[in-house]
């Protein structure tokens, strides 16, 4: 199962996205968080990639 949560960031004139995505552990079964700030036209395709 998939969590994500998308927030979005301004910092003067340009806009940015926080993305943060859940990866399980192929060893260990654990779940672990990865946190990216970007464009938000770079979600979606941060959020499809493994």
């Amino acid at each position: 199962m998939a969590k994500k949560s998308v927030a979005s960031l301004q910092t003067g004139s340009k806009r940015l996205s926080k993305a943060i995505k859940m990866i399980k552990s192929p060893k260990t079964g654990a779940y672990t968080f990865v946190e990216a700030i970007m464009d938000p036209s770079k979600v979606s395709d941060f959020l499809a990639k493994k």
